[in-house]
């Protein structure tokens, strides 16, 4: 009888692993057109584990995520279901996600990574750099936000979900 239960808890805390890391992912994957530019890739390749590309990206593709993850988390507990808080709340959550990665995102990797000693842009931190920067940001925000959104908009139809 105890296998069964096991099997079963482990199950349950894959699917929500799974769940949690699925936004990350997909955003991830649609984000990474940016990897043609050699700074991304070189800021990617800066970040532990140093000089590895795929499990960096991935790793800051899933912590990109986080804002959205928490907002969503936050809304489900804290808002009531009935009316339009979800939905509010959702699109709170793109707001504020959006906002957090396309402003927090850049900066962090052209200031905050530099002080840190994580040296990653050859050309000096430029206008060209941040430029970059800002756009991958935003590209994520937009990635990251349009599900939830779409989800929003969705609550607050007639009949709801």
């Amino acid at each position: 009888m105890a296998i069964p239960s096991l099997v079963g808890d482990a199950v349950g805390w894959l699917w929500t692993l799974a769940l949690v890391a699925l936004p990350g992912l997909v955003a991830g994957l649609l984000w990474s057109p940016f990897l043609i530019a050699a700074r991304f890739r070189a800021l990617m390749r800066a970040l532990p584990p140093r000089g590895r590309l795929v499990p960096s990206y991935v790793g800051v593709a899933l912590a990109l995520s986080v804002p959205y993850l928490v907002g969503v988390l936050l809304t489900v507990a804290l808002v009531d279901a009935a009316g339009p808080g979800w939905s509010d709340g959702f699109i709170e959550t793109a707001l504020a996600g959006g906002g957090i990665v396309a402003i927090g995102g850049p900066t962090v990797a052209a200031v905050g990574l530099p002080r840190l000693g994580v040296d990653w842009d050859s050309t000096g931190y430029g206008v060209s750099t941040w430029a970059l920067l800002v756009a991958a940001g935003l590209w994520y925000a937009v990635v990251a936000a349009v599900p939830l959104v779409a989800l929003a908009v969705g609550l607050a139809l007639p009949g709801g979900y």
